[in-house]
This record gives C-alpha cells, sequence and structure tokens, in this order.
C-alpha cells in the first residue's frame, strides 16, 4: 500500500511545489513507483515535470467535481516511474463549486484510494492556502511534509496550520502524521539562517528532516527547463539536498 504525503504551508514561496517535484524525481530514480498529485491552481508541478497542462483536459479538478476517474487523469512524465495528475487554473473556481458537495472534505481521499496500491509513494502538492482544497489534500494523506524557508517570520503563520492539522486529527483523520519539516532556502552564509535552524529544531524536535534545502540558483532555473534538480543540474547542491531527503523518507517508511 503506497503512503499518501501532503506538501503544505499556507505561506507562498517556500518551496512547496520545488519539493514535491523534486523529492519524486529522486524516489522515482531510486525505484519507487510515484504519483504527483496537484492540487494548486498555479499548476506549477506539472510545468516542473515537463507536462504542457494547458492542453490537459483530463485533471485533478474534474476528479475532485467526480465527472472522472482518478485513473482518466493519471498521465505518465517521460520520467520512468513518475506519474502526475495535473491542474490548472480550472481548480481556482472549485472551491465554490466543492462547497455544496456532500462530504466535500473526503472527495480526494476517495479518489486516491482507487490507486493507493499501485504507487508506492503519492505526494500532494498543496495550493498556498487552508481552504478546502488543503484539507481535502490532508483527509486524505497518511503525513504531512512542511516546508520552512529559513528567513525572517518563518514560523509566523504555522500555528494556524498546525492548528487545522490539529482539527484534522480529530475529526475527520486520526491517522495524520506529520512527516516532518523541511527546511528550505538556507544560505549557510547568514546568521539568520543558523537562527532560523535553531529556532526551528528547538520547536519541531526530531520533525526536522536532516536534509536541508540550500537557497540555489540551479533549483531555481530547472522549472523553466521542465525537469527535476537531478535531471537538470545533478551536481548542484540543491540535487544532493533533494537526494538526502529522498533517502531520509524512504528509510523512515521501511
Amino acid at each position: 500500500m503506497g503512503k499518501i504525503i501532503s506538501i503544505s504551508n499556507q505561506k507562498g514561496g517556500v518551496g512547496k511545489t520545488t519539493t514535491a517535484v523534486n523529492l519524486a524525481a529522486f524516489l522515482a530514480e531510486k525505484g519507487k513507483r510515484v504519483l504527483v498529485v496537484d492540487i494548486d491552481p498555479q499548476a506549477n508541478a506539472g510545468f516542473g515535470l515537463g507536462v504542457n497542462v494547458e492542453e490537459m483536459e483530463t485533471t485533478v479538478y474534474e476528479v475532485l467535481l467526480g465527472t472522472i476517474s482518478v485513473q482518466d487523469a493519471i498521465f505518465k512524465t517521460t520520467i520512468e516511474n513518475l506519474y502526475i495528475v495535473p491542474s490548472n487554473m480550472n481548480l481556482a473556481g472549485a472551491q465554490v463549486e466543492l462547497m455544496d458537495m456532500e462530504d466535500k472534505e473526503y472527495l480526494l481521499k476517495r479518489a486516491l484510494e482507487q490507486v493507493r496500491d499501485t504507487f508506492d509513494f503519492i505526494l500532494i502538492d498543496c495550493p498556498p492556502s487552508l481552504g478546502i482544497l488543503t484539507l481535502n489534500s490532508l483527509v486524505a494523506s497518511d503525513s504531512v511534509i512542511i516546508p520552512l524557508q529559513c528567513e525572517y517570520y518563518a514560523l509566523e503563520g504555522l500555528s494556524q496550520l498546525l492548528k487545522i492539522i490539529s482539527m484534522v486529527q480529530d475529526t475527520l483523520n486520526p491517522k495524520l502524521e506529520i512527516e516532518g519539516v523541511l527546511l528550505t532556502m538556507y544560505d549557510p552564509r547568514t546568521n539568520l539562517s543558523q537562527q532560523v535552524v535553531s529556532d526551528v529544531k528547538q520547536f519541531f524536535k526530531d520533525k526536522v528532516f536532516s536534509a536541508i534545502i540550500p537557497r540555489n540558483v540551479r533549483l531555481s532555473e530547472a522549472p523553466s527547463f521542465g525537469k527535476p534538480i537531478n535531471l537538470y543540474d545533478r551536481t548542484s547542491s540543491g540535487s544532493m539536498s533533494y537526494e538526502q531527503l529522498a533517502h531520509e523518507l524512504m528509510q523512515s517508511v521501511r
């Protein structure tokens, strides 16, 4: 049975999509069968994996509305073992359409249960908000990875996400766990980055991944070429950090 992991933080620009794409690519490289589910209306995960989502007629939007099965929305990428359920801008209006649906928090969970046994890992790229789409992701997931940038106010607003996770655990998905906090955009030259690492480890204790994602130009460039970092620049510091993260995750689910 595959493990379903949400990658979530309501703040934008913290590395959610970067993490979803590159973690998925390294897991696939290591022989794991991986599905990325893009539930962010910005649809960047698809572009980061070389998929032109603007041409897609079967996306997560139609899956949530129940007009197609999730099997019909799974697209094979050019990377071996790596598949995606893409998103597009139609999803931006889904929040309104989903509000009147029965058991609206369970729509994604029911869909993914149909294909859970087909994959080793299902990674859900969440939007930068705590609305119905993120709620669907958390209800469908076994655990959540929280990317946290090493910048001012990194912990600001995080209490709201933790409250939502706690609420989901109490009422909708008691098995949901925090897989780990992933520190991103780390710059070892600054005292600020080092202080944030110290603060986060003090707050989350052993729930912080050993892998720390650096601020890295090559990581930023890779999506514009439609490639994950292991295919764009294998020797970059960003690539080595995401490979370490994939190794950590695989070790934790043995």
